[in-house]
């Protein structure tokens, strides 16, 4: 495929993979992916998505930095997830390719943007599979303190690679049953929640909003504080578009990728800001047990007994859920980049059951290799990769909303029937998710820890950049040679 970066709106058609608009689903030793995923699969994908341990553990962070007003915070935060997942539905649904917003970025904004935000969007994956890894032996560790921790590291980056390397359906199961877990919990908790809060269980009164206004008011450290907690907030939701690289593998991805986007609102409405407003209101925010574990703490307020074990559990299933994840994630991008010729071509082959080896393997190589960085230099090596892929959510949406820019006015060209989902107000609230997401940017360098993520951040986007000039250049000058 030529590099013309000067021309992006003629940019030659990306080659459809299994499952997209023309083609059947692959079959494996076809050199597609296989449409193994059930619809069951991917709705519970697209559910389980945004329900992350970031939400059961990291939340009390943002709670005791913002006060009750945190709920601004995920209601912002959520409505520019709302906003960019239309925009990727709208794509998807038209074009749903294993690359994603990386494919789409290629034939709308030029070769160098499908480049870099695939190979950045792989970069976080691959360091996330060292976090989700770690935190998972650390709970594992603590139930059996006799097995090291970095053994349990390995036993469940090896299980899951395992999984991955079968079959996508492999996948598609084991992440049906987590992601069922943790929605069965989260259903579990709003139901005690709001019995709770009216006072209908044994021991409990209702609380009206004395914890929603006392303790220093709604807003106790002022409306910059919304801010600061939407920092906190805003990289949670990261994942929700799992489920548009997922539907190249689905038997029916136009209408998964429409059921899950027109799903999105209530998803983020009910899991995210119902939850924590039943945290939040039955429980003083300043408490040091919110902090700790918001979640842990309301089951321990309403007396359900061994509140925490419970607790490690339903995070356990999170993070497996995400490493699991990451996993397929991350194989997939550099499946993408290997058809596009951004990659090794290895990474483009699959095996007899659609599986992409190769891509798999070399993702989780590296994962092994930060899980290592995080044991031997936490404070150094691996907190220079944590940091530098801090931002990387905030660049990936910044070029879906780019993209949908452009790829509207392609597909209303070339393919109109296919424009099943349509971004609201287009292009008005596109660019208004640009200023949202360009204000966070902003705002991130008034925060020491987010000044210090965006600018390595930056410094790895840069990096990237480059190598893609450098890609760039030797693919011009082969398709000169072979001219």
């Amino acid at each position: 495929m030529s590099a013309d970066t000067t021309k992006p709106a003629v940019a030659p058609e990306i080659p459809h993979q299994s499952g997209a608009p023309g083609h059947g689903p692959g079959h494996g030793g076809d050199g597609h992916l296989k449409a193994g995923l059930k619809n069951r699969h991917l709705s519970m994908i697209a559910i389980g998505g945004v329900i992350g341990a970031g939400l059961f553990v990291g939340s009390g962070a943002g709670i005791a930095a913002t006060g009750p007003g945190i709920l601004l915070s995920y209601a912002l935060a959520g409505l520019l997830v709302v906003l960019v997942m239309r925009m990727l539905g709208e794509m998807a649904a038209a074009d749903p390719q294993s690359g994603s917003f990386s494919a789409y970025a290629d034939r709308a904004l030029g070769r160098w943007a499908g480049f870099s935000i695939g190979w950045l969007y792989w970069f976080f994956w691959v360091v996330v599979l060292a976090v989700e890894a770690t935190a998972g032996a650390k709970i594992l560790n603590h139930w059996m303190p006799g097995v090291p921790q970095w053994a349990f590291a390995l036993i469940v980056m090896a299980v899951l690679t395992a999984t991955n390397l079968t079959s996508v359906s492999s996948y598609g199961e084991f992440e049906f049953w987590f992601a069922g877990i943790k929605v069965v919990a989260i259903a579990a908790f709003l139901v005690i929640g709001i019995l709770a809060v009216f006072g209908l269980l044994p021991g409990t009164h209702a609380v009206g909003t004395t914890n929603l206004t006392g303790h220093g008011g709604f807003l106790p450290h002022g409306v910059g504080a919304v801010f600061t907690g939407m920092l906190t907030v805003v990289f949670a939701f990261m994942g929700s578009e799992i489920v548009t690289l997922a539907a190249g593998e689905s038997e029916d991805p136009e209408k998964a990728v429409t059921k899950a986007t027109n799903s999105v609102i209530w998803r983020i409405g009910v899991f995210y800001l119902g939850s924590i407003l039943l945290v939040v209101t039955l429980l003083p925010w300043d408490s040091a047990e919110v902090k700790a574990s918001p979640y842990v703490a309301v089951l321990n307020h309403v007396g359900i007994p061994h509140a925490g074990q419970v607790m490690d559990v339903i995070v356990l299933t999170a993070v497996l859920s995400c490493l699991n994840s990451g996993m397929y994630t991350a194989s997939r991008m550099a499946f993408s980049l290997g058809q596009r010729g951004d990659a090794p071509k290895a990474f483009a082959s699959v095996t007899k059951r659609g599986v992409p080896r190769v891509a798999i393997l070399a993702s989780v190589v590296f994962g092994f290799i930060a899980v290592f960085f995080n044991y031997a230099y936490p404070d150094t090596v691996f907190a220079f990769l944590l940091n530098s892929s801090g931002a990387v959510a905030l660049f990936v949406w910044l070029v879906i909303c780019g993209t949908q820019l452009r790829m509207r006015k392609i597909i209303e060209r070339e393919m109109p029937e296919r424009l099943t989902v349509r971004m609201w107000l287009y292009p008005y609230l596109t660019w208004t998710a640009i200023g949202m997401i360009g204000f966070v940017m902003a705002y991130m360098f008034t925060d020491a820890d987010g000044r210090k993520q965006m600018y390595l951040s930056l410094v790895a986007a840069a990096i990237v950049l480059a190598a893609s000039a450098v890609v760039g250049r030797r693919r011009r000058a082969a398709v000169a040679a072979e001219s």
